[in-house]
């Protein structure tokens, strides 16, 4: 796939991602049933190929099953049965997921189930001797251990996905993530990261304008290290910079330099009206699809093929309309 071709909205394959089964319908829940995500199963099924898996039924609890709590220290909890059996069955929890978190370096995300002493991302109860839980809250077993092995790998909860701005910031992170692994090769050259860092500068800066100055440093031809491990601490910087939503004056900022480049094609009552939209952004009277879609209606007849690349226009597929909700 050319590097300056490249668009979420002309993906060649559906993008690996992970999922809780339950979420798909499968009925493996401790009560035999499941918890069906219509916004996973019928809307991002469209892009994604579901790598679907239940820890509890790895590790032999079958179904239904007693549910299952997290007992001890918050830090390193147990798992047992919610009816006080005594039981430790961490070990046989773990061993049935080990092989499966061998297999997962091909993935770009990972969408788990909430509240989910397995599955859960965070928020998750630890009981102390006495029965209460702690105030320290965790991440599920095996969602913690997915995350301790694929530090990088876009990681969300279901339920988190009904928040606007987390759903954008996953899905931004998935479509980031699969990109690079595909326009950068195991073996790069430097040209492939500047390549790569191109398309991806303005959507740095709305989330950090330091680490759009730390990437550009790093690609400067100044750094000594050998280009592949520039190519993971560049990739490490990038994800880590992600991993948050961008705030509204950081994409404020990134619309007023992009109108800088119609500076002299277009009238300058044009660029006038572009950030009057652009400031009824910044006052929450529209989401960023407004000033969003007006900039780029211009850039795409009078910008340069430099700015009409630019992943912050489409970071992921528009039929999703993602922009229209932030």
């Amino acid at each position: 796939m050319p590097h300056s071709k490249y668009t979420p909205d002309q993906l060649e394959h559906k993008i690996p991602v992970g999922i809780s089964a339950c979420l798909l319908g499968d009925n493996v829940r401790f009560n035999g049933g499941h918890s069906h995500s219509n916004y996973c199963d019928n809307v991002l099924s469209n892009y994604f190929d579901y790598q679907k898996f239940c820890p509890e039924i790895a590790a032999g609890f079958g179904t239904p099953r007693p549910t299952l709590r997290l007992e001890g220290d918050p830090n390193d909890p147990i798992m047992t049965f919610t009816k006080k059996t005594g039981e430790d069955l961490t070990d046989r929890f773990r061993s049935g997921s080990a092989d499966y978190l061998d297999t997962l370096a091909h993935l770009d995300g990972y969408i788990v189930m909430k509240n989910s002493p397995s599955c859960g991302m965070e928020r998750i109860k630890v009981y102390q001797e006495n029965g209460h839980p702690h105030m320290q809250r965790t991440a599920g077993l095996f969602t913690k251990a997915l995350m301790e092995r694929y530090p990088l790998l876009p990681v969300e909860e279901d339920g988190r996905l009904n928040d606007p701005n987390l759903r954008e910031n996953f899905l931004l992170r998935v479509f980031t993530h699969h990109d690079f692994r595909h326009s950068v090769p195991e073996e790069p050259k430097m040209k492939d990261l500047i390549e790569f860092h191109s398309r991806y500068k303005y959507l740095v800066m709305a989330h950090s304008q330091p680490i759009y100055r730390e990437l550009g440093r790093l690609l400067s031809g100044n750094d000594p290290r050998p280009t592949k491990t520039l190519k993971e601490a560049y990739f490490k910087i990038l994800m880590t910079c992600l991993s948050k939503p961008a705030k509204r004056k950081n994409h404020c900022n990134v619309l007023m330099h992009l109108v800088g480049y119609l500076k002299n094609a277009v009238d300058v009552s044009i660029r006038k009206d572009i950030l009057d939209v652009v400031e009824q952004y910044r006052r929450g009277e529209v989401n960023l699809v407004t000033p969003m879609t007006l900039l780029h209606h211009y850039l795409k007849h009078h910008g340069s093929e430099y700015i009409k690349q630019q992943s912050y226009f489409t970071p992921y597929p528009s039929p999703l309309g993602i922009r229209n909700t932030v």
